[in-house]
C-alpha cells in the first residue's frame, strides 16, 4: 500500500476531495496549497472524522521552485517518507492568443507545465533515492487535442504535461529493481472551483465526489494512462483524438 500520500494544490476542488476519499481509505496525508487557512480546515474537518490517520500541511506556492523542493523533503520527513505524490496544483485562465492575453496565458504556463516539472523533479529525486514510489499527474482530457479560444494554452500545458509523465515511464522501463510506477490521469468535466461559473451549464459535469472518486480508483490501481469517469471519457477521449478539426470544435 502507498500509505503515505503528498498532494499539491489540495486547498479545494479536486485536490481537497482526493485528501478527504484517500484518508477515509487510511492514507496519511501531506497537503500543500498557497491558502494555508483552508488546508488547516481540511485537516481538521479530515481528523474528525479519521482520527488515526495522520495529516501534515505546508504552504506552497508551486510557482516558487526552490520551495517545491524544500517543502516535498519536509514532508517527506514529517511522515517518514513519500509513497505517492499528486502533482495536482495548476490553473484555469486562458485568453485567445493574440488578443492581448499573454499575461494570463505565461501564467498558466508556468503553474501547468514548468512548476508541475518542479514537482515531478521533487517527487522522482525521492523515489529514486527509496527505489520505490508512485508519480501521479493530474492532466487533463483536453490534452488530447489543441484547443481553440480561452483554453488553447491550458490545453497545450496538459498535454506537456502528460508527455513529460511518459518520458519519465520510459526512463523506468526494464527497471526491475525499483518499484516505480508513473500515472497519468485525464479528468473530463467534474466541478471544482476552477469551473464551477460553468458547470451549471455543462451536461457532461460529473459531481466532485463522484468523479474524484473515479480518479482515486484509477490511482490505487497504478495504471499508465486513464480518462475519467470512465463514461463517457474513454470514448470521448478517443473521438477527440481523431476527429476532424471542424469537429474538435464543436465539441468544444
Amino acid at each position: 500500500m502507498r500509505r503515505n500520500i503528498l498532494i499539491t494544490g489540495a486547498s479545494s476542488g479536486l485536490g481537497a476531495e482526493m485528501a478527504r476519499q484517500f484518508a477515509a481509505k487510511g492514507h496519511h496525508l501531506a497537503l500543500t496549497a498557497r491558502r494555508v487557512d483552508r488546508l488547516e480546515e481540511l485537516r481538521s474537518e479530515i481528523l474528525a472524522a479519521h482520527p488515526d490517520v495522520e495529516v501534515v500541511v505546508h504552504q506552497l506556492d508551486v510557482n516558487d521552485h526552490d520551495q517545491v523542493f524544500a517543502v516535498t523533503k519536509q514532508a517527506a520527513a514529517d511522515l517518514g517518507g513519500l509513497d505517492r505524490v499528486v502533482v495536482n496544483a495548476g490553473l484555469g485562465k486562458g485568453v485567445k492568443i493574440g488578443t492581448g492575453g499573454f499575461a494570463a496565458n505565461a501564467e498558466t504556463a508556468q503553474t501547468n507545465f514548468v512548476a508541475a516539472l518542479a514537482q515531478c523533479e521533487a517527487a522522482m529525486e525521492h523515489f529514486y533515492e527509496r527505489k520505490a514510489g508512485h508519480l501521479v499527474v493530474i492532466s487533463s482530457i483536453s490534452a488530447m487535442r489543441g484547443l481553440p479560444s480561452t483554453v488553447t494554452t491550458y490545453a497545450a500545458t496538459k498535454a506537456g504535461l502528460a508527455h513529460l509523465a511518459e518520458g519519465i515511464r520510459l526512463d523506468l522501463m526494464g527497471r526491475k529493481n525499483l518499484d516505480i510506477k508513473v500515472t497519468t490521469i485525464y479528468p473530463g468535466y467534474i466541478v471544482s472551483e476552477m469551473n464551477d461559473v460553468v458547470a451549471s451549464e455543462q451536461k457532461l459535469m460529473a459531481d466532485t465526489a463522484t468523479g474524484v472518486r473515479s480518479i482515486v480508483k484509477a490511482i490505487d490501481k497504478e495504471v499508465a494512462e486513464a480518462s475519467v469517469p470512465g463514461w463517457p471519457w474513454v470514448p470521448l477521449g478517443q473521438v477527440l483524438k481523431r476527429a476532424p478539426l471542424g469537429i474538435v470544435r464543436k465539441l468544444v
